[in-house]
């Protein structure tokens, strides 16, 4: 089992940068993929970004891609997601997130959730 928290959610300007990170509890952090998500006001949660046990290989989705990136540092159980030239429909709640089943963009396959850091980009 595994226990994440978020961090670095605030409020940033449109076309700015900002690092999110996720702290893993536990002494299996390589044994799960890591996911970003994100959940906007009144619509579903949705796939942001996904990094292997090695951190060798990453997955975004197309709203993201190119502005976005995935990363993990294994030794300090944490994996990041800086966000730049970051727009107004970047708003949401993110979460982090982990499975151990392998590279995957859907929400239920994800075994265990954070609690998830408010993002708010300003135009």
């Amino acid at each position: 089992q595994v226990q994440l928290v978020e961090s670095g959610g605030r409020l940033v300007q449109a076309g700015g940068s900002l690092r999110l990170s996720c702290a893993a509890s536990g002494r299996t952090f390589t044994s799960y993929v890591m996911g970003w998500f994100r959940q906007a006001p009144g619509k579903e949660r949705e796939f942001v970004a996904t990094i292997s046990r090695s951190g060798g290989s990453t997955y975004y989705s197309d709203s993201v891609k190119d502005r976005f990136t995935i990363s993990r540092d294994n030794a300090k159980n944490t994996v990041y997601l800086q966000m730049n030239s970051m727009k107004p429909e970047d708003t949401a709640v993110y979460y982090c997130a982990a499975q151990r089943l392998g590279r995957s963009m859907v929400r239920d396959n994800y075994d265990y959730w954070g609690q998830g850091t408010q993002v708010t980009v300003s135009s």
